[in-house]
């Protein structure tokens, strides 16, 4: 077995079977949503793909057939965790909310993403830095940010550039509308889909293996390199997020999210 797969993990499950990896988001009771310590847990775990050469592919895929219900509310607006969140927004480099993400854009294997259940919010930019999304056809797919009166700030603008024709994110964005991954994939969003997607995933994380490995991560960087945004762009995320955060309709939108009725006041920003 790999060496990274003989690691003790608190929130992922993490095995290997002829140098293909297979990473499972382990929080089912959370519906694997992304705490601080998953998103600690993955960037980590990438570093360590980074420097292990004899990886060929990495599965990314949720526990009990759910990918990722998004970014954890309450571990987010937890009062500890406050302070740390503010910083990861202020400072002039990637938050880690967006690394975690990006991180899988940078890793120099292919990255294959096993969409199940609901791939929301957090799961869905995690799902799009991803080179290849399979998709269950069961599966609910959704930017749901603006739902809470948030903006994806997760390194969206990089990972789906090339990826979602531009009215199509924008409708999403700002929508917050769930999609099933019929449309998903008619969008875009999604890669293939399949009654198997586990399986179909392991299947082409073998056609990768027979593959000279640098031939293949030549192919990913240089098709990386044809979309690419600048730091600038991923600063605007967060800073329209602090804006967000901090402004009037974020806590009104917190409570239409539980009362259809309340209204929006004007727009506080330009």
């Amino acid at each position: 077995m790999n060496a990274i797969a003989n690691r003790q993990y608190e929130t992922l499950i993490v095995s290997s079977t002829d140098n293909i990896l297979t990473v499972t988001l382990n929080r089912p009771r959370k519906k694997n949503a992304m705490s601080f310590n998953v998103v600690e847990e993955l960037i980590t775990l990438a570093g360590r793909v980074k420097k292990d050469k004899t990886i060929r592919a990495v599965i990314l895929n949720g526990a009990e057939e759910t990918f990722c219900a998004g970014i954890d509310l309450g571990d987010l607006n937890h009062p500890k965790n406050q302070v740390f969140a503010a910083w990861e927004l202020l400072k002039p480099w990637q938050s880690s909310f967006q690394r975690v993400c990006l991180v899988w854009r940078d890793v120099p294997v292919p990255v294959i993403a096993v969409l199940e259940g609901y791939c929301i919010g957090a799961g869905l930019q995690l799902a799009l830095a991803c080179d290849v999304r399979i998709s269950h056809p069961d599966c609910k797919l959704s930017i749901m940010e603006a739902k809470w009166g948030l903006v994806p700030d997760m390194g969206l603008t990089q990972s789906a550039l090339g990826v979602v024709r531009e009215d199509v994110l924008k409708e999403l964005a700002m929508t917050a509308r769930i999609v099933d991954a019929s449309e998903a994939k008619e969008l875009g969003l999604v890669s293939h889909c399949s009654e198997s997607p586990l399986e179909q995933a392991l299947t082409l994380a073998s056609e990768f293996s027979e593959r000279s490995p640098d031939a293949v991560l030549a192919s990913k960087r240089v098709i990386n390199a044809m979309h690419h945004q600048s730091a600038i762009t991923l600063y605007k995320e967060k800073m329209w997020q602090l804006k967000m955060m901090l402004g009037r309709n974020r806590k009104l939108a917190l409570r239409k999210a539980k009362q259809t009725s309340i209204a929006f006041g004007k727009r506080q920003f330009r």
